[in-house]
């Protein structure tokens, strides 16, 4: 079948996070500019991830950890990317394979990707939502303490568009 030769699926999916590769090697290599800044949210129980045991423990899921100003040594490779981050004021180190991302926002530009289940769900953000990916934990901008990050239910949600709404039925 002429539908099997073509995993378009697989296609976008790889084209999207090559677009958060790609903006992290930049940031590697000449560091961040104006307010960007990142929430980056991956499985932590997908293949290749390396972390502490006690922040696998404690988010044995999905974490979100941003990228802003309590981050150093960020290493881009072609399959994951290596950062030390702060966590309740301890430097640690993470290795993340980019096919564990879940979520890549820079809030900054209301720019935002979100994959699930290993394929590409949606484009960018539109509209005023520049709330994180809701993460069970984020190290935060101050002294690197962890700070909760849950939807705020009065806040009315950006709209996320979908591949499929492109695509005919």
């Amino acid at each position: 079948m002429a539908s099997d030769r073509f995993r378009y699926d697989q296609y976008v999916d790889d084209a999207l996070r090559g677009v958060a590769r790609r903006v992290l090697r930049d940031v590697g290599q000449h560091g961040l500019t104006g307010t960007h800044h990142f929430y980056i949210s991956f499985r932590t129980s997908h293949a290749g991830v390396e972390m502490p045991d006690y922040l696998r423990a404690r988010y044995p899921e999905e974490i979100t950890v941003v990228l802003q100003h309590q981050f150093w040594g960020l290493e881009v490779e072609e399959e994951k990317f290596t950062v030390t981050v702060s966590f309740n004021r301890q430097n640690e180190r993470l290795v993340v394979p980019f096919a564990a991302l879940t979520a890549f926002v820079d809030p900054s530009v209301r720019f935002g990707l979100q994959f699930e289940d290993g394929k590409a769900e949606a484009g960018t953000t539109s509209g005023p939502d520049t709330r994180p990916p809701s993460g069970p934990e984020t190290p935060g901008p101050g002294g690197g303490k962890p700070e909760a990050k849950a939807a705020d239910k009065t806040e009315p949600a950006g709209k996320v568009v979908t591949l499929d709404a492109f695509r005919k039925k």
